[in-house]
């Protein structure tokens, strides 16, 4: 009363009896003298970790606890910890309920609670609220209210730090009360200033202002901040100093006197005025700073007789001046540091003091409190530091946390299927970490960090990694600059999120079907094929007694001496493959083969297995491939079966281990598999000598294959030239191969070229059959093999008319035909060609869905320019038709032909034909240039088989791997995800269905919206980016105050509305000049991001 009216002497004296009364005070700490009312039950008027954090301090204690929430809290963690929990604020905003004190204390009295702990935040610096909980006979765990009162006006607290002799910065002796005082200020004082809450802290209501225009703006953002935040808009301004460090200290008080300080914490490290990692001790501080700051921190607490756990804080100059800024009187979010370091539970202080327990009782006393290492926070929050720090809301679709030795987590809200909201403080989880000194506690807080799985929201998590490698943190001092000040800290590794994309994906075709609808509406043909006659008996012998009698070496013999052209008939396997995708079943090879043996007994051999083949099998005929084969052996005995092997990949698409090879030959010949034409995609030698091994060593034909790709008659082309095929060969021949075959899979051979290339050979291995495989996509196959004939090739590959052509090989009958009567004749009867003809044009109708002709006409002679191989060239235009770019063909294989040069000009056979296909169907999806994909490869989430390939698991290509591509991707090994799909939900609110999945034995579920029940419900409009004058919510929140309105014109660079998430405000401004045309949104809105906000026409 007497500071009031402003007598200075008495205020003085009533200061002089205070001081006189603690000694009395302290000599009363003998336990028969101390009064102790235990507490009971405890509830926490706060939410999210801070309200968990008391009442597993309460649980400790055996105190009982009570939660409240508001209506938008009902699903989160405070309520479901605390043994009980009540609705408050019915019908209030979200931060309004936990403000509303009536509803609280009735609550309280209600549920005969004890004592109510503020939390930090909210009530917990009202004085209004202290003195309710004492009125209604509820004990407050802080200060006395009228402490309360003293230390939350930041203009007394300061006029109390100057006469404890405490030094303060400049400002002014009481909230100002309007703009114009606030100008007065800055008139007297100068730039740059800053706005702070009289009523609160933690950022809230606190601005910088540096220069006059900006003053006004920034007074109004501050008081409607603080009013938000606190219920209470006052403000006071002080002198802004540049870059000092934020240092405060933790204090004790007990109902008797005794106060003590607990060190120090080190808060620098903020944006935006709130504090975003915490260290205790501060680093490399002086000693004698540290008295200083400790000494005043008691002293001003013993000038108002301070009681329970708060915190003074200072800024420190350049030079080691500390200036006071202002007393917390409650818990800091930051007190786990301080914890962690000297062993003192704060939270059990607090609960014990307000109890009537001395420091002295809890065994708390100054000279036995000591620093114990380090300790470091990290507030983990939901907010994009790409984009400002923006607040992110959403639902946590992955939580994971990083945890093990010298980790604490202390959470609320973070946990797999959370609703991260824009209402309350972006807080996720606080993770505190200590070592024995700042470098060791940062690593082991930049591991946990790293274990951290966060999916649904943006986090600072990539931004607070930066923060601990940065070495001026780790090894020098840092101000409240250091974010402005280290840009670099900026460049975030980007999160990769591969499986919860997978699952976005899996969750939207469940939910709304395939984007890619099967383009072919053909139906199967009514009509069975008809099989020819077949005379009875056994078929006649054929080269399959040869190699039976004479083995593998005595067979290449007689090979080579037979007179004619021998024909290798696919239609049992590649020619099905490049028309049909490979799904014939064994029912309709099975009806043909007798006819077969019959009547082509002088067929050098039939290729029936292998390759794709066998996987398609299995996964989509649900066939047992091995069983094929020994029905197809059982059915034609007289003819050799052939088989594609793909050198260490066997018939698969990835290196195998040698010995899993080895066993697979031994048994694809016991069970009728003559000769194994081994390959490898890149022709890598290595490869292709563990299957001519395996192959041998299972006693079969070894048909070592070139890979063929470029065109050697070219001789502006010359990685692939006829001497890298002619070195080839040798190395082949040297290794043992029985027979030399050359894979030319895109149907790449002219028919100059192939006089070349096999005239080169023959002159080079005289004594060794040669056979040729090509396909006809560009129709010039008939001659190429004609013209291999010539040059000296033994066997070439062809396929029955109806199943030959196109991305097949070339035609039987037209082989047949053009042999007749010369030196190649092959011994076929044209006859029984029609015959087999006859039946395989019927057959191929049962496949009409599968049929190449449904999107393809005809063959192109552009394979000279793509290479892209016959069976690949089917289904990559079978899959630009499914997936709406049939009529972008072209460019799929523009791409192709871009996508090759990327990967450094490959030799395409699958598995690398693959490689390239993803690469080419991923550019066009995503509208890339091969530009594009080598400037941003280190950024781009690159097709599972590329980043294989760049890895080495096919093998290393001629010429080594692409530079500078393989050195940007990211190759990670190791990683495998399994998933199951559980469960679809029902239709929410929101449009979205929540759908369910087991990934790697864990539950995670996406929620995906429902295309077409959206189209029945209402939204508020997006703001389209690609639309100039189209102003989005830059991020989720409410609209606090509309600035413009229809028709009025704007500047660029004027505010249009504010925005709150959080308890921030962000201001929109206008990005262009022009006329508003249309305002999307009032007061009060709520809006997501992007969400249109206004339309203005240029």
């Amino acid at each position: 009363m007497l500071l009031q009216v402003g007598v200075l002497r008495a205020g003085l004296g009533l200061l002089a009896v205070r001081r006189a009364r603690w000694p009395c005070r302290r000599t009363h700490t003998s336990t028969q003298n101390l009064e102790h009312k235990p507490i009971k039950k405890v509830m926490v008027a706060n939410r999210g970790e801070i309200a968990i954090r008391v009442f597993r301090a309460c649980t400790e204690l055996g105190i009982r606890t009570v939660a409240v929430y508001s209506e938008q809290d009902t699903g989160q963690m405070h309520r479901q910890k605390a043994d009980e929990a009540y609705l408050i604020g019915r019908g209030l905003p979200p931060v309004a309920a936990y403000l509303h004190i009536p509803d609280i204390i009735k609550v309280a009295k209600e549920n005969n609670v004890d004592a109510i702990h503020p939390g930090y935040g909210f009530l917990s610096e009202r004085a209004d609220f202290a003195q309710a909980c004492t009125d209604a006979g509820v004990r407050f765990v802080g200060p006395p209210p009228e402490i309360v009162r003293k230390m939350g006006d930041k203009v007394e607290a300061r006029t109390i730090a100057i006469r404890a002799g405490v030094p303060v910065v400049p400002g002014t002796d009481a909230p100002i009360a309007s703009l114009q005082e606030a100008q007065e200020f800055a008139n007297t004082y100068g730039f740059p200033i800053i706005f702070k809450a009289a009523y609160g802290g933690g950022g809230r209501g606190m601005r910088v202002v540096r220069e006059y225009e900006e003053l006004e703006e920034n007074y109004q953002r501050a008081y409607s901040e603080a009013l938000a935040a606190f219920g209470n808009g006052a403000l006071f301004v002080e002198k802004f100093i540049e870059k000092p460090r934020h240092i405060e200290v933790q204090i004790l008080g007990d109902k008797y006197g005794n106060v003590m300080h607990l060190y120090e914490r080190d808060c620098s490290i903020q944006r935006r005025h709130q504090k975003v990692v915490e260290i205790a001790p501060a680093a490399q501080l002086d000693p004698h700073l540290r008295d200083r700051l400790t000494a005043d921190s008691v002293n001003l607490a013993r000038q108002v007789g301070y009681e329970n756990a708060g915190t003074v804080e200072f800024l420190v100059d350049k030079h080691g001046k500390h200036y006071f800024i202002e007393v917390n009187s409650r818990l800091q979010v930051e007190h786990t540091v301080t914890e962690e370091i000297t062993d003192v539970d704060l939270v059990h202080a607090q609960l014990h003091i307000c109890e009537g327990r001395s420091l002295h009782e809890l065994g708390l006393k100054q000279d036995k409190i000591r620093i114990n290492g380090c300790a470091i926070q990290c507030r983990v929050t939901t907010e994009d530091p790409a984009r400002g720090f923006q607040p992110d809301t959403g639902r946590l679709e992955v939580f994971r946390s990083g945890e093990g030795m010298g980790i604490r987590l202390d959470s609320a809200s973070a946990f797999q299927g959370a609703i991260i909201s824009p209402h309350y403080d972006s807080l996720l989880v606080k993770v505190i970490a200590s070592g024995k000194d700042l470098p060791t506690a940062a690593a082991k807080m930049n591991r946990a960090l790293a274990e951290f799985r966060i999916r649904g929201v943006k986090t600072n998590i990539p931004f607070l990694q930066n923060v601990l490698s940065n070495d001026q943190f780790l090894y020098g001092t840092v101000d409240t600059q250091f974010i402005d000040e280290n840009q670099e800290l900026f460049n975030l590794k980007p999160v990769q999120n591969r499986a919860q994309k997978l699952l976005h994906y899996l969750g939207h075709v469940m939910v709304n079907g395939p984007t890619t609808p099967i383009p072919v509406k053909a139906k199967p043909s009514p009509v069975d094929p008809v099989v020819p006659m077949v005379p009875l008996g056994d078929p006649p012998a054929g080269f399959r007694e040869v190699l039976l009698r004479e083995g593998p070496e005595g067979f290449a013999r007689a090979v080579r001496a037979h007179q004619g052209l021998l024909l290798m008939d696919t239609t049992f396997r590649d020619a099905h493959q490049s028309l049909l995708a490979t799904r014939v079943r064994t029912h309709d090879l099975k009806k043909i083969a007798p006819f077969v043996a019959h009547n082509f007994s002088n067929l050098f051999s039939v290729e029936n297995w292998g390759g794709a083949t066998f996987d398609v099998a299995m996964r989509f005929l649900y066939e047992c491939p091995w069983r094929r084969l020994q029905e197809l052996r059982a059915l034609m005995p007289n003819i050799p079966f052939q088989m594609l092997l793909r050198g260490a990949n066997a018939v698969g698409y990835t290196n195998y281990p040698d010995n899993a090879v080895f066993k697979f030959c031994e048994v694809a010949k016991e069970n009728g598999m003559d000769i194994f034409r081994v390959f490898d995609s890149l022709n890598y030698l290595p490869n292709m000598l563990l299957g001519m091994e395996a192959a041998g060593a299972a006693g079969g034909v070894v048909e070592a294959a070139i890979s063929y790709t470029g065109d050697v008659s070219d001789p502006m082309r010359q990685k692939y030239s006829l001497q890298y095929y002619l070195e080839l060969a040798e190395e082949l021949v040297k290794a043992g191969t029985h027979i030399l075959a050359i894979k030319d899979m895109a149907g790449l051979l002219k028919p100059q070229a192939s006089r070349q290339l096999v005239g080169a050979l023959r002159n080079r291995f005289p004594d060794m059959p040669i056979h040729v495989h090509t396909h006809d996509t560009a129709g010039a196959g008939v001659a190429a093999m004609l013209a291999c004939a010539e040059a000296g090739a033994d066997i070439v590959d062809v396929a029955v008319d109806p199943m030959a052509g196109m991305t097949s090989q070339p035609s039987m009958g037209a082989i047949v035909a053009c042999t007749k009567g010369t030196k190649f004749n092959t011994g076929i009867s044209l006859e029984k060609v029609f015959d087999y003809s006859e039946y395989w044009e019927v057959a191929r109708g049962l496949y009409a869905q599968f049929d190449c002709t449904a999107t393809m006409k005809s063959g192109n002679a552009d394979v000279y320019e793509n290479e892209i191989p016959g069976g690949q060239y089917t289904n990559l235009h079978f899959q630009a038709h499914s997936m709406g770019l049939g009529n972008k063909f072209k460019e799929v294989k523009k791409a192709y032909v871009e996508a090759n040069k990327l990967l450094g000009d490959l030799i395409k056979v699958t598995p690398s034909s693959k490689i390239v296909g993803d690469l080419a169907q991923f550019m066009v999806q995503n509208s890339l240039t091969r530009t594009e994909v080598e400037e941003r490869a280190d950024e781009l989430s690159f097709p599972l088989s590329v980043v294989e390939f760049l890895q080495g698991h096919v093998g290393i290509p001629h010429g080594g791997f692409p530079e500078p591509l393989r050195s940007k991707v990211e190759l990670e090994r190791g990683k495998t995800l399994h998933i199951k799909a559980l469960a679809l939900g029902d239709l929410n609110k929101a449009g979205q269905r929540e759908v369910f999945f087991e990934l790697n034995g864990q539950l995670r579920s996406v929620l995906v919206r429902d295309t077409v029940a959206m189209k029945e419900m209402h939204f508020h409009p997006k703001a389209l980016k690609d639309v100039r004058g189209q102003i989005g919510a830059p991020m989720p929140g409410k609209v606090v105050e509309v600035k413009v309105k229809a028709g009025q014109k704007v500047e660029k660079g004027q505010p249009l509305c504010v925005l709150s998430a959080m308890k921030m405000e962000t201001v929109v401004n206008s990005p262009l000049a022009g006329t508003v045309a249309k305002v999307y949104v009032t007061p009060d809105s709520s809006l997501e991001g992007d969400d249109l906000i206004l339309e203005i026409t240029e």
